[in-house]
């Protein structure tokens, strides 16, 4: 796989893309041998972040060899519980990398090395930055194999093309051809008063659009009155061949009496500012209907590059007596386009429906930091952590501290902090914050301890509880039984569970030699594979250690035999 010319290459390509005046479209080959079919698109708007590749459909099965796509060396690899799994990174000589992510496993050399690393740090999870010499990889080689490790939710492939500043871009620039012949799909379209005397049908209030099916397969939404400053979103998705998943567009323009107000286009973001994608969309809308509705417009605390074009901000001014029409098209890559047209007459009329705006003891400037004390818990909000001012509504009942809901995005991390004093002190370390999900049970959140205060950080509001688990993980064996023979065995399994804080850790030895387990939180499983070679005496003496995140442990000893 070495090769001194490929080096040589790469040298030259450190310039990266400074120099390149356009995306190669012939340079990438397709990194599986199957017909491509997207689960996922680039750009899709994920929770808390843009998707920044394609999620190629592995035929429903694992273990598919992927194919590097052009010449390079293997620049990092993550193994991860969670995230992208097992993860690889490729470097190309042209000043772009390629990532491949839920990984079942690495082939050939990059396996060795990673397994090798993993027993020297005596670690599953690894972070690898191999010298470019180490793993050079040639056009067509096997680098691995398909999974569905860390968090994914079915078998496939997540395929990244990176620039040379790292910045996700959309596979198909390059020529990474996916069938398609369908029109993007429309779900809803929403219109929005954003100045104070604006209103739209005599509303103050977002108003969703009635939109009616035409016969050359556009959509006209029914007339709206409106005055003032607006805005409209479009909730909308594409589906390619061969698959119904609701996928991601590739372009949305709009138009105002025929001039241009708008264009967001998906063909490369910069993940710093991913999660701006919370302001993007109608978080609002999101958390109570479950559809991600893009506002068409620019408001403040909204940098994302995605926007490529915009007269004053995506926004329009409507005049009382004048008629007019607004425009949407939104298209996939392949050229498939849906238009929406709404027609808008000026009128100043009398408002029905103010402006609802629910008022708390707490009002927060987004600018400025701020801290509030409520009962036994503290919260402290740094500047810039929201996207705009806003009342919250924030309560604490004994133990439980209703920190608004979920309705609005939080940018950066607050710090929730409660006083633990009436708990005795030998049970402090047993305590952590949780956020109670729909069932009303605790997920945990990291959380640490000074004195008798813990506190945790939290993007998402909601409610939090302060929690004692003084119970043990679960540890059971799920293919071998202490004292028996196992030598037909492949890999020894075990079944870990935790009711409370969740596993932390967990380390295993046989006759005091570490051996390397495979974590699935997914199914709760861990795994070792004979073939690691680490086991070769006939009588095998094994100790599993697992130990949740406030730290109760549980020792796990067992006796096996091997021919």
């Amino acid at each position: 796989m070495k090769n001194t010319l490929l080096l040589c290459l790469l040298i030259i390509g450190g310039l990266g893309l400074q120099a390149q005046q356009s995306v190669p479209t012939d340079y990438f080959s397709n990194p599986l041998d199957i017909p491509l079919i997207l689960s996922g698109s680039f750009g899709e708007l994920r929770s808390n972040h843009f998707h920044s590749g394609l999620d190629i459909k592995t035929q429903q099965k694992e273990g598919l060899p992927i194919y590097a796509p052009a010449d390079g060396y293997v620049s990092r690899i993550k193994v991860a519980h969670y995230g992208y799994g097992k993860a690889l990174y490729i470097q190309h000589p042209n000043g772009y990398s390629t990532v491949y992510a839920h990984l079942q496993k690495y082939a050939g050399a990059i396996e060795q090395y990673v397994k090798e690393n993993q027993y020297n740090k005596e670690s599953f999870e690894v972070e690898l930055f191999p010298d470019a010499s180490r793993l050079t990889v040639n056009k067509g080689d096997i680098i691995g194999y398909t999974g569905n490790s860390g968090s994914s939710g079915g078998p496939h492939l997540h395929f990244e093309i990176r620039d040379g500043a790292s910045r996700p871009m959309n596979p198909m620039l390059f020529g990474i051809d996916i069938p398609d012949s369908k029109k993007p799909l429309i779900n809803s379209v929403m219109a929005y008063p954003i100045s104070e005397e604006a209103h739209i049908n005599r509303s103050q209030n977002p108003v969703k659009l009635r939109l009616m099916l035409q016969k050359d397969g556009s959509y006209k939404a029914e007339k709206i009155t409106a005055h003032g400053k607006i805005g409209f979103g479009v909730s909308a998705y594409d589906q390619q061949d061969g698959a119904s998943n609701k996928n991601g567009v590739y372009k949305i323009t709009t138009h105002y009496n025929g001039t241009e107000s708008f264009k967001v286009l998906f063909e490369k973001f910069s993940f710093d500012e991913t999660r701006y994608l919370n302001r993007f969309i109608d978080y609002y809308y999101w958390m109570n209907n479950k559809s991600r509705v893009q506002k068409l417009f620019r408001e403040a605390n909204n940098p994302l590059s995605v926007i490529t074009n915009e007269n004053e901000n995506g926004f329009i001014t409507v005049e009382d007596g004048f008629s007019s029409n607004y425009t949407i098209e939104v298209t996939d890559f392949k050229g498939n386009v849906i238009n929406i047209t709404v027609p808008i007459e000026g009128s100043n009329s009398e408002i029905l429906e103010p402006k609802t705006v629910a008022k708390t003891d707490d009002f927060i400037y987004a600018n400025q930091a701020t801290s509030i004390s409520k009962g036994k818990f503290s919260v402290y909000i740094p500047a810039n952590s929201l996207y705009e001012d806003t009342y919250l509504d924030i309560q604490a009942q004994g133990d439980t501290l209703l920190l608004h809901e979920d309705v609005i995005p939080i940018h950066k991390n607050i710090t929730i902090t409660v006083d633990a004093s009436n708990y005795d002190p030998k049970d402090l370390d047993r305590l952590y914050v949780g956020r109670l999900n729909y069932r009303g049970d605790p997920y945990y959140n990291t959380t640490t301890r000074k004195g008798d205060k813990l506190s945790a950080y939290t993007r998402t509001f909601g409610s939090y509880v302060l929690v004692a688990d003084t119970t043990a993980p679960s540890v059971k064996a799920l293919n071998f039984d202490d004292g028996k023979w196992i030598s037909k065995n492949e890999t020894l399994r075990f079944k870990i569970t935790d009711d409370l804080s969740g596993i932390s850790s967990y380390r295993a030895t046989v006759n005091g030699k570490f051996i390397l387990l495979e974590y699935d939180y997914k199914k709760d499983v861990l795994t070792y594979d004979f073939d690691d070679g680490v086991i070769t005496d006939s009588e095998n003496n094994l100790k599993l250690i697992v130990i949740d995140n406030v730290g109760n442990s549980t020792t796990f000893e067992a006796t096996f035999f091997r021919k």
